[in-house]
């Protein structure tokens, strides 16, 4: 075999590999989106239409592969913060980017799950995390020196409200997909500074048939 003959068979090789890789990631992040992250390799590989063996041969484990597919999650946060930053308003700056990220956790549902995990075996994200948080922390001290936020309000506060608003996405999302934004309101107008008006409510309360139907979907999905 010639020399060009082997290095175009190794191209091509690799071409097929990252095929694949970008089958099996594209894959995942449909099956995370949808399931959250408890699926196995296995469910990968079926819904990719690869071999198991393609999968665990690019990926050792799922810790891995949540690692691939949520990276560029975690950085669309970290661009999501950049943006509220340049906001001039550094309240709306603040609500600007707590919305974008329950915004991505309503229509991921495994975004959520791995916002509010541990880092254990996901390097890439615990890095990513690790840029995003000072930036959490500046819109934070520019909404709390604008006098917009109350003085005793932390990150912490602000990352636990958005945990709150993933129980409703859980609970209401597959009834009322937008009902997270109402609740998401009423949480906010907790975190504002005395006197500052009230968020607006743009959608309607839940009702008495919403919430039953909420309670026999996440009852089936239990």
């Amino acid at each position: 075999m010639s020399f060009v003959s082997t290095v175009t068979g190794e191209r091509k090789l690799r071409a097929d590999a990252e095929r694949n890789r970008r089958k099996i990631l594209d894959a995942a992040a449909e099956l995370f989106a949808l399931r959250g992250i408890d699926i196995t390799l296995d469910d990968v590989a079926r819904h990719a239409k690869v071999g198991v063996g393609t999968v665990y041969r690019r990926f050792s484990c799922k810790q891995e592969l949540v690692d691939g597919v949520f990276e560029q999650h975690m950085a669309d946060m970290e661009a999501g913060a950049c943006a509220a930053l340049a906001v001039d308003d550094p309240w709306q700056g603040l609500v600007d980017f707590v919305a974008s990220t329950c915004e991505q956790m309503a229509v991921n549902r495994g975004m959520g799950e791995v916002f509010f995990s541990c880092d254990e075996g996901r390097e890439q994200i615990a890095c990513a995390r690790e840029r995003v948080a000072p930036l959490v922390e500046q819109l934070i001290t520019r909404a709390r020196d604008a006098g917009a936020l109350r003085p005793d309000v932390t990150a912490n506060d602000v990352f636990t409200v958005a945990k709150m608003v993933g129980a409703v996405i859980d609970f209401a999302g597959p009834i009322a997909p937008d009902a997270w934004r109402r609740y998401l309101g009423i949480a906010l107008d907790g975190l504002r500074s005395e006197g500052a008006a009230r968020t607006p409510l743009t959608e309607p309360p839940l009702t008495d048939e919403q919430v039953e139907a909420a309670k026999v979907a996440a009852a089936g999905r239990g």
